[in-house]
């Protein structure tokens, strides 16, 4: 197993290289992001790996290696690449300010929207020009605790391989795919296309997302659509079912990712 002591390793460089400034281009030029910390990394190595996700191998310190020993098989880590690293070099290389000494050096390949056709999905969610990593994480984790079948993001949202945007998915990015850059007419459309019904989440909408609606459409086939933290969603086709969240309170409006974990509960459990 490999050792790497040294603060001046191509080793450090590399993974800064992919979480730095410059973070989003170089994931996207080496096709390449970091996975960090013992819950992410173990499913990256013991799930049944999403099409275009795979490890390359994996940074651990004693105690990173002594966590990952106690959730994970001897030959399920026989199968991947471990480099012991010192506390000092995990510190210098980890995005998050409190390192659990386990880092993972990831390859990416983006999937595409007719991937999801092709698998005849029963639930979707999309979202539209999401700016915050941790809400993109949350809603990843969100409908994959839900039972959806994908999470589709539109052009212009924040890049799902985002240091913080992975961490919040807690590993869920593992377990469901994640389409990205699918501009929100091409959805409808394609949605159309594939006898998907769609319902938009808006704060004036015409559907009232009670009990009695959820009883209505949670048992068939459908998308659903949310929109920006500040903005909402962009000017919809009027055919399209607008669905408003009922509050008691005084609030103007749900966090979207608060939105979507009591849309995609209701519609995807039951």
């Amino acid at each position: 197993m490999e050792n790497i002591t040294s603060l001046n390793s191509p080793h450090i460089e590399r993974v800064k290289a992919l979480t730095g400034p410059r973070g989003k281009k170089n994931r996207e030029t080496e096709s390449a992001f970091i996975a960090e910390g013992i819950q992410t990394v173990r499913e990256a190595l013991t799930s049944k790996l999403i099409a275009g996700l795979a490890v390359k191998h994996v940074y651990v310190t004693e105690s990173g290696l002594l966590k990952l020993q106690q959730e994970i098989s001897s030959a399920n880590l026989e199968k991947y690449e471990l480099i012991m690293v010192s506390d000092q070099v995990m510190t210098a290389m980890a995005d998050s300010e409190s390192p659990q000494g386990i880092i993972a050096l990831c390859s990416s390949k983006s999937l595409k929207l007719s991937d999801l056709w092709a698998s005849k999905p029963n639930k979707i969610a999309y979202f539209w020009q999401i700016q915050d990593p941790g809400n993109a994480g949350t809603v990843i984790r969100t409908a994959d605790a839900c039972g959806f079948d994908a999470v589709v993001f539109s052009s212009d949202s924040v890049d799902i391989f985002n240091p913080k945007t992975v961490r919040s998915t807690v590993g869920s990015l593992w377990h469901i795919p994640v389409v990205t850059d699918v501009n929100i007419d091409e959805f409808i459309n394609q949605a159309g296309v594939n006898n998907l019904p769609l319902y938009a989440l808006t704060g004036e909408g015409e559907e009232n997302f009670n009990s009695s609606f959820v009883s209505r459409v949670s048992k068939q086939p459908s998308g659903w659509l949310f929109g920006n933290e500040a903005r909402g969603l962009p000017t919809l086709p009027s055919e399209l079912v607008k669905v408003a969240i009922p509050m008691k309170g005084f609030a103007e409006s749900l966090n979207v990712a608060s939105a979507a974990a009591i849309v995609l509960h209701s519609v995807g459990l039951y």
